[in-house]
């Protein structure tokens, strides 16, 4: 991406959501070939099928992930970058099912891949409140709560939510006996968003954050040509 010349916000937003969204399917891989993982699952005494619809629910968890990191409150970024982040958000769904086409998925499971994950965003936005208010329940027991943890807290809501909704999917609500899988599922998407964070934040050069130098520079070939 950094070789790339981005003639506008959109063209940038496209090959940025592409990048995201394969990074995604790339986390949700490395976890699903993970030899830990697969004896955790018991993956031995899984059809075809079962694995399938596995690897489809950690794909998604990942995916969402993004949009949720996307549409985090206490993202630290430029405020005239919020209104290219929105954009960039919308595009992520699109960018997957793309990405399957081009593997040469069937159009009727793209739509499938759609609605879950317009499905699976729903659900987890809202189990963001119920995380959200647990975790302060739990940090605050014989102590008040600072800003400092507050501020934790918000931050890891996103991931905590997801993985607790990936592990209930992945087990099928059977959840019991089940720890050591989701805390595998855990390590995983919090890496990816640790990453995912940092390169929006500008923490290290990345593909992302030349992304953000060249909104800079579109930006104000835009302001000169309204001048």
């Amino acid at each position: 991406m950094n070789k790339l010349q981005f003639e506008s916000l959109n063209q940038m937003a496209d090959a940025t959501a592409a990048a995201l969204a394969q990074g995604a399917a790339g986390f949700a891989f490395h976890l699903f070939r993970d030899e830990q993982f697969r004896r955790l699952a018991g993956f031995e005494q899984l059809s075809q099928t079962e694995q399938d619809r596995i690897f489809n629910e950690m794909v998604v968890a990942h995916v969402v992930l993004i949009m949720l990191a996307l549409e985090a409150p206490d993202l630290r970024i430029a405020s005239e970058f919020h209104d290219y982040l929105a954009g960039l958000n919308k595009r992520i769904p699109k960018a997957y099912v793309d990405h399957l086409r081009n593997l040469g998925v069937e159009t009727r499971h793209l739509r499938d891949w759609e609605k879950l994950i317009a499905m699976r965003h729903e659900e987890y936005s809202r189990d963001r409140h119920d995380v959200r208010a647990a975790a302060m329940q739990v940090e605050s027991s014989g102590k008040n709560l600072d800003l400092d943890s507050l501020s934790k807290i918000q931050m890891l809501v996103p991931v905590q939510a997801v993985a607790i909704g990936c592990h209930h999917h992945v087990c099928r609500g059977d959840t019991k006996g089940h720890d050591e899988v989701f805390k595998l599922t855990l390590k995983s998407l919090s890496k990816f968003y640790v990453d995912i964070r940092v390169r929006l934040e500008g923490g290290k050069i990345t593909p992302l954050t030349r992304a953000r130098v060249a909104l800079k520079r579109i930006l104000r070939c835009k302001h000169k040509e309204t001048e």
